[in-house]
Order: structure tokens, then C-alpha cells, then sequence
């Protein structure tokens, strides 16, 4: 190997996606939407789909 080579090394890199839906939730106080959207959600009567990306960030989580 030449002196100006150099050698190639192994990088990880997590990808993370934010996915965003608004929801609208009928309920007496804020507490009671929140666990609504939150079954709705559980029991995937509310899906995130690819369309609802609204951010991807890459950030270097390891390398060797």
C-alpha cells in the first residue's frame, strides 16, 4: 500500500425519520384528547404513513 492511501473504515449511520399528522380530537381538556389520540393511535385507527415525513436527519452514531 502507498503512503498516500488510506485504508477505508466502517461507518454507522442512523437515519431517523420524523412522521407528523394532525389529528382532530373532540374532548372536555387537553389531558382527554391526548389519551384519545393515544388509543387512536394504539389501535391504528391512526396510521403514519411515508407522505407524513416531515424530517430525515443523519447523525454518525459509531464508526470502527
Amino acid at each position: 500500500m502507498s503512503k498516500n492511501a488510506t485504508a477505508a473504515k466502517i461507518f454507522h449511520i442512523e437515519i431517523v425519520e420524523t412522521l407528523s399528522q394532525i389529528v382532530e380530537i373532540i374532548a372536555e381538556d387537553e389531558q382527554t384528547a391526548l389519551l384519545k389520540a393515544q388509543e387512536l393511535y394504539s389501535n391504528e385507527e391512526v396510521v403514519l404513513y411515508a407522505d407524513d415525513c416531515i424530517d430525515t436527519k443523519y447523525n454518525i452514531f459509531k464508526y470502527e
